[in-house]
């Protein structure tokens, strides 16, 4: 959904416990920091999915998942806590954390898997942090540039193996600071966002956000002159092999849905998941024979592990019948393009109605259904 709008309302963003109603029925969206699942809570989402909802998975633009038309939001909630998928109740909202997929594994300057479990237990325990607005956004980059580019509200951006620059409002704010403190500078911006934000939502619809939070980052950094950091928006899709010579297998799907079943079939394997910002998974620290397997059994249930399919370009809303404001079947008629040859070799986003859900970040068409067909933009 757009950012831009009436800041008066109350903060709606749904989650596990605060259930959105669309048209189809309660929808739930569980946070994944950094968007890690084990197999274990693979399973347990898959089969609360099948008992609990309508069988599939969503994956999101921030690295989550949703569950729509939940019968039964306590079983859910019960469910989740019993997996670590909700550590805490009162800050279940606001741990959007997008990390870098492969870090630690391959390519990258810092290895920052470890940060990112810090932001996540430290945020949790902060009972200020619990006031953040629901659609705040953290980013912890390795420095290949991946996650920077989804314009996070504060986040952090390997320079090196000790040295990050801050991040805010998606660009980089001059701070530099050392690995040591780089998440303790993270929620030092998050509490000034808290204090300073009147009402906003995200740090850039603040008139001079970024000076107002940098005012509350007190941990001795030093500040550098801005850059352009390097960011890039290409998914891993595709056959990886990593530094300890096991692979990592990135797959895209279809509208960003993974099926009960397939989900199922993905824990079966035993290896972390991570659940990307580009609506796809990346299955990690696989033995070759395994990784082949995996290839031949889920690329006929739908993982997409070719980077040139159309899938990997194109993404959709959810569309009628689940919404309400859509004007059209947005996942068939994007379904039907992509079987035609119809979409483009650019970036492609297909949306029931102006308000433009789920729209990825950087340069991308806009297919928006109107009363009188599809317009692009």
């Amino acid at each position: 959904m757009s950012d831009a709008g009436d800041r008066s309302r109350r903060d709606a963003c749904p989650g596990a416990l605060q259930l959105h109603e669309a048209k189809d029925g309660l929808l739930a969206r569980v946070r994944l920091p950094g968007g890690v699942l084990t197999a274990e809570q693979m399973g347990v989402l898959a089969a609360a999915s099948t008992d609990l909802s309508d069988g599939e998975l969503v994956l999101t633009s921030r690295g989550n998942i949703q569950l729509r038309a939940v019968r039964d939001p306590d079983d859910l909630a019960d469910r989740l806590a019993g997996a670590g998928l909700l550590p805490s109740e009162t800050h279940e909202r606001v741990r959007n954390i997008l990390a870098s997929p492969l870090s630690g594994r391959l390519g990258g300057t810092a290895d920052v898997r470890d940060l990112v479990t810090d932001l996540d237990t430290r945020l949790t325990g902060d009972p200020e942090l619990s006031e953040l607005p629901g659609r705040v956004l953290f980013s912890v980059d390795d420095g290949r540039g991946d996650v920077t580019g989804f314009g996070a509200d504060i986040g952090v951006h390997a320079v090196d193996e000790d040295s990050f620059a801050l991040i805010l409002a998606g660009a980089d704010s001059g701070v530099r600071v050392p690995r040591a403190d780089a998440v303790a500078v993270m929620l030092d911006a998050a509490r000034g966002f808290r204090r300073e934000r009147q009402g906003h939502w995200r740090i850039a619809e603040m008139p001079n956000g970024v000076e107002a939070v940098l005012g509350h980052v007190d941990h001795g950094v030093g500040g550098q002159p801005k850059v352009t950091v390097e960011t890039s928006v290409d998914p891993p899709i595709g056959w990886f092999v990593q530094d300890d010579a096991t692979v990592a297998l990135g797959a895209a799907l279809a509208h960003g849905v993974l099926p009960a079943r397939t989900a199922l079939f993905l824990a079966a394997v035993e290896r972390p998941i991570h659940v990307t910002p580009w609506r796809g998974i990346v299955l990690v620290d696989l033995d070759e024979g395994v990784a082949e397997q995996v290839v031949r059994v889920l690329a006929p249930m739908g993982l997409i592990f070719d980077a040139e399919s159309p899938w990997v370009r194109a993404s959709s809303c959810v569309g009628s019948p689940g919404c309400a404001k859509s004007h059209s079947d947005v996942r068939a008629d994007l379904d039907a393009a992509v079987e035609n040859g119809e979409v483009g070799d650019g970036r492609e986003h297909w949306v029931g109605c102006e308000r433009r859900c789920g729209r990825p970040r950087g340069e991308v068409t806009d297919v928006v259904a109107t009363e009188d067909g599809y317009q692009r933009s």
